[in-house]
């Protein structure tokens, strides 16, 4: 029976292709593909002639029907996005549930993934952490993902023209969040920085012209987070005369401490 294989790709260098992905891009009848020219940059470097056929997040709905008609004719088809692994912050959900759900089998081929290459770069305490994919670009969602995910390592991507945006909104919440930032992973201009989220931001804040795209780690924050310390720290405040409504704001910004359950506690 025919196969989807969902193919990772290379992140940047086209090096890290791995043999396995090569020889089933070379072999399955047709690719479906974010943007056809970027793919064809890697076709041409190793040779690759099957057909491409785009499928983006635009097109999804549009396509499923075509490439599962090609299964239904006994066509394997390979599932690739632009750079990294397919349904990972990247179109392909849409067909990978179809196909399932007609019977066909979903063969993953595994590669490149800016994620795991951050976090086998740094420092970090345990293996736990969790992926968020891209935040949203509102600032108040962005502090409350923050604040609410206080007690994990959160792992997100972002863009060039977003980065300075959004480290200033963590800043806000605390400026001393420890956090991780690879920017151009394997690529030439590849750099990975580890601080406060206040100093990474007045470094990328120094630079004329950001390029190229993020994967940023938060590390979990390591204060007291339970409610014998949020009390303490309410007292302490009762003490300077402040409304319960300043209180909560304070804990909130400066400790990152959720309002309603310092509210309840007041």
């Amino acid at each position: 029976m025919a196969e989807l294989f969902v193919v990772a790709t290379p992140i940047g260098n086209l090096s890290d292709i791995t043999f396995r992905a090569v020889e089933i891009l070379k072999n399955v009848d047709v690719i479906a593909c974010e943007d056809t020219r970027n793919t064809s940059t890697l076709c041409e470097k190793y040779d690759i002639k099957t057909r491409l056929i785009s499928y983006h997040k635009y097109s999804e709905n549009r396509r499923v029907d075509l490439f599962l008609e090609y299964l239904k004719q006994g066509k394997n088809v390979a599932l690739v996005s632009d750079a990294g692994t397919p349904l990972i912050s990247d179109p392909g959900n849409i067909l990978v549930k179809e196909v399932k759900k007609q019977g066909f089998k979903v063969t993953p081929i595994v590669g490149a993934c800016a994620v795991i290459g951050l976090l086998s770069a740094i420092e970090r305490e345990g293996e736990d952490f969790k992926f968020i994919g891209f935040l949203p670009k509102n600032d108040t969602q962005i502090k409350e993902i923050v604040s609410k995910n206080k007690c994990e390592n959160f792992v997100f991507y972002e863009s060039p023209n977003r980065i300075l945006k959004t480290l200033k909104a963590i800043s806000e919440v605390n400026p001393s969040l420890d956090i991780a930032v690879g920017r151009e992973l394997t690529k030439k201009f590849e750099e990975i920085n580890s601080g406060r989220v206040d100093e990474i931001l007045k470094y990328y804040s120094s630079k004329d012209k950001i390029k190229g795209e993020f994967v940023v780690l938060v590390r979990a924050n390591k204060e007291k987070t339970d409610e014998a310390q949020i009390r303490e720290d309410i007292e302490k405040l009762k003490k300077l005369k402040l409304t319960n409504k300043d209180i909560s704001n304070i804990l909130f910004e400066i400790k990152g401490y959720n309002k309603n359950l310092v509210k309840s506690l007041i």
